[in-house]
């Protein structure tokens, strides 16, 4: 493409102006370009603006809710909902509302997503098929140096993987245990999605792991796999032991349940097959936090999850 260059002005002027007007539009960039880390003079490396993580208390509940989906317990009516999901990428408002919730006792971690869906849509049955294929919530929960994903779809099918930074494989003396043990062919290296040149470079994943005790359970309020209607929503309950996080705890040395004002980096997403119609920017995933980049697994860009001692 061809530039335009004012007639009658000196060249030197032009160069000057030139760089004036470069160095505006960089100092007025509100985040750096999908996929490449955040450059400012700060040391953070992250493609997500710290300022804009989102924080979220999650409170006691003292009777601990069924897990059956349908979202119907008293606790999930009165604690604090999160913020409508914005798209992963760019942060920008989503068609459809997405929420999620957290609360805890001394046995588990308890997590709700309700998931607007005009047309809901699930065909995969098998532990670990491709489920972010179709559409999905997520869930990401982070230690100091390993963290677990969990997904889940409308049918209630399930995927997980287990990662731990290279750097820390060995001294956290996880490959003693075969389901991470580098001879496992489920286990290989990871190198994220979008953000390729993460400041702790690779990553083990073991997609071997299952999470010892986690109940999960689907509502659909509407009818699954038929287009011919409009549906409303499905809902998604979850409860992840605390006594089965002691990989994700292990480095640190947390408190396993957390104690008082505790926190943790925990992620929530929604992927869909679809995406909104331009001139939407929709990249077709979605988050409680957006991570600036299309990429889930940024721990640093995790929400942040404070918990409270206090019971509702």
């Amino acid at each position: 493409m061809k530039k335009y260059r004012p007639a009658g002005l000196p060249s030197l002027l032009i160069v000057v102006l030139g760089f004036l007007f470069f160095q505006g539009s960089v100092l007025h960039m509100p985040f750096p370009v999908a996929g490449q880390p955040a450059a400012n003079t700060t040391g953070w490396s992250f493609p997500c603006d710290p300022k804009h993580i989102e924080r979220y208390t999650a409170y006691r509940t003292a009777k601990p809710p069924v897990i059956d989906g349908k979202l119907d317990e008293e606790i999930w009516a009165k604690i604090p909902r999160s913020p409508r999901f914005v798209d992963l990428v760019t942060g920008e408002p989503t068609i459809h509302d997405t929420r999620a919730a957290i609360c805890w006792d001394a046995d588990n971690l308890y997590i709700a997503f309700w998931v607007e869906e005009p047309f809901i849509n699930a065909r995969l049955t098998n532990h670990n098929d491709l489920i972010y294929t179709e559409n999905d919530v997520e869930v990401f929960i982070a230690g100091k140096d390993t963290y677990y994903e969990f997904e889940i779809n409308a049918l209630g099918t399930r995927y997980e993987a287990f990662f731990i930074w290279k750097e820390a494989y060995e001294k956290g003396g996880l490959g003693a245990n075969p389901i991470f043990a580098l001879s496992n062919p489920k286990v290989k290296e990871f190198n994220g999605v979008g953000f390729r040149k993460h400041p702790r470079g690779l990553r083990y994943g073991s997609w071997d792991f299952r999470f010892p005790g986690l109940q999960s359970a689907v509502f659909v309020d509407g009818t699954l796999n038929n287009d011919k209607d409009r549906d409303r929503k499905w809902t998604v309950e979850l409860a992840f032991p605390w006594k089965s996080m002691k990989e994700i705890a292990q480095a640190d040395q947390r408190a396993l349940p957390p104690k008082n004002n505790d926190q943790w980096r925990i992620d929530f997403s929604r992927f869909n097959t679809y995406k909104e119609a331009a001139p939407s920017t929709d990249h077709g995933g979605w988050a409680w936090s957006s991570h600036r980049v299309w990429d889930s697994h940024v721990p640093e860009c995790f929400p942040i999850i404070t918990f409270s001692g206090k019971t509702l």
